[in-house]
């Protein structure tokens, strides 16, 4: 993110010594990094529930796929028989006729 080398730190570290004092250095360094990790724990906690957010969506979706496969799979195990109102036909299939016989000449 930030691109600071050591050189980088030991000058802020030596303006730090300058404007702030030897005696207040130490509870402002102290200071500082409590703050820093304050913030490093709410970007943690930030993350972790879009993280989940995120998880959630993903189940929900997958969780949804599934209950509309397994509806349509419900809808075609449930199909009832027909019903005895519907009339259903006990005759044969009926068949086409064979094609009519055609005179082939074997002469030739």
């Amino acid at each position: 993110m930030f691109d600071v080398g050591f050189s980088e730190l030991i000058l802020v570290a030596v303006v730090a010594l300058i404007v702030i004092g030897p005696e207040r250095l130490p509870k402002v360094a102290r200071t500082a990094g409590l703050w820093l990790g304050r913030a490093r724990r709410t970007l943690g906690a930030v993350k972790q529930e879009i993280d989940r957010e995120l998880k959630a969506g993903e189940l929900a979706e997958i969780l949804k796929q599934q209950a509309v496969s397994q509806s349509v799979e419900t809808i075609v195990e449930l199909t009832p028989p027909p019903s005895a109102s519907t009339p259903v036909s006990t005759a044969a299939p009926v068949t086409p006729p064979p094609p009519a016989a055609t005179d082939v000449d074997i002469t030739r």
